[in-house]
């Protein structure tokens, strides 16, 4: 993927380096370059691999990139602690996703701007994560990077909450954090923990292993005779440290959670993390439709569903609606025109859905069957 910014402007790099990444230079003499095959040491090295790497000639660029994922360590790490600038700092963060050790240093790196930072931050392991942590000051100046590290589910939650702490103390607020004020609020009434250096906090390790759960399904089975649900075998250990879990943690795991943990959230009695999670970013359409079958969500979820329309298209959702007695009857009615005949009927029928859906559902069939539409 290329990165904004690069190529740099040939004026822009050391003049040592300009006639090698000059896109008007013969291709064999510009793929030895690409190779790494010219004089050219170190961090300057590293920046004639990552402007070559945007070189608009495909066959340079991808020998540039490969060259530059082969370099040995000893020449990478202490470029990476070299002055660069902004747009080789965040093709390096591309080049070396889960190296911890490059990423450190690029983190640390005067090159590395905000966009790459925020970007880092989402992304970043629980060690990268605990040292984008510490620089307060550029936190509190990029408020986005306190939202990125919430989002990831690598990040402690004790750091978490250090850092909302940090921002609501300095007047900062975080609207990229679903149900902020809840989760501040339930913030105030605890203790934030500082672990000793080395250590880390109970809570922290309950928190590694309810978002480290990788099943990527649902949670939960209903039983299609009376529409009764319970949480599948393999989802208890999850359930139940859910059910230990704060509101804090809870409000945390509907948005960083996979498909089983907002299964489970999604059905919560506090509106506040049922709302969370049916608003998570993850949210499938499948996801939807198997909410929208639930009779034990709550009406503020069905309505939550009801209103997304690009999940509307999906019959099998419009569907689960229909026959859903905590659908508000407004929207169900506005659905019938949709529905097949075999479903009006069945909807006719029902004994779970109000009486004036049954009776339109029955009249609109009528109409069908006599050709009125």
């Amino acid at each position: 993927m290329p990165v904004a910014g690069l190529p740099l402007p040939l004026d822009a790099l050391p003049a040592s380096l300009r006639r090698f990444a000059d896109p008007s230079a013969p291709g064999p003499a510009r793929q030895m370059a690409a190779r790494g095959l010219v004089p050219v040491r170190g961090a300057e090295l590293v920046l004639l691999l990552c402007q070559l790497s945007a070189d608009p000639d495909a066959a340079v660029s991808e020998t540039a990139s490969r060259s530059l994922r082969g370099l040995p360590d000893e020449v990478l790490l202490p470029a990476c602690e070299a002055s660069l600038p902004a747009p080789v700092v965040a093709a390096l963060a591309d080049a070396f996703p889960g190296r911890d050790d490059v990423l450190e240093r690029l983190v640390r790196n005067t090159g590395c701007d905000d966009e790459t930072l925020v970007r880092l931050a989402r992304g970043a392991s629980e060690r990268l994560g605990e040292l984008i942590a510490l620089d307060q000051a550029r936190l509190l100046r990029v408020p986005a990077v306190i939202e990125a590290l919430y989002r990831n589910r690598n990040v402690r939650m004790s750091t978490v909450d250090r850092l909302v702490e940090l921002a609501v103390r300095e007047g900062i607020r975080l609207d990229g954090i679903p149900q902020f004020d809840a989760y501040v609020a339930a913030l105030r009434t605890e203790l934030i923990p500082e672990p000793e250096p080395g250590e880390e906090h109970p809570m922290d390790a309950d928190w590694r292993a309810a978002a480290s759960e990788d099943e990527d399904e649902d949670a939960v089975d209903v039983d299609a005779a009376d529409g009764s649900e319970a949480v599948k075998k393999r989802f208890v250990p999850l359930h139940q440290r859910i059910q230990r879990m704060g509101l804090k943690e809870k409000l945390r795991l509907a948005v960083t959670g996979n498909a089983a943990a907002r299964a489970l959230l999604v059905r919560d009695r506090n509106p506040q993390v049922a709302r969370a999670a049916i608003a998570a970013p993850g949210v499938t359409d499948v996801e939807a439709v198997a909410v929208a079958r639930s009779k034990e969500v709550s009406e503020d979820v069905i309505r939550y569903v009801a209103g997304r329309r690009e999940w509307l298209r999906n019959y099998e959702l419009k569907r689960a609606l229909l026959f859903n007695p905590k659908t508000p009857l407004g929207t169900a009615l506005s659905l019938l025109s949709h529905m097949h005949p075999s479903d009006l009927r069945d909807l006719s029928r029902s004994r779970n859905v109000p009486g004036p859906l049954k009776t339109a559902a029955a009249q609109r069939l009528a109409a069908r069957q006599k050709g009125g539409g």
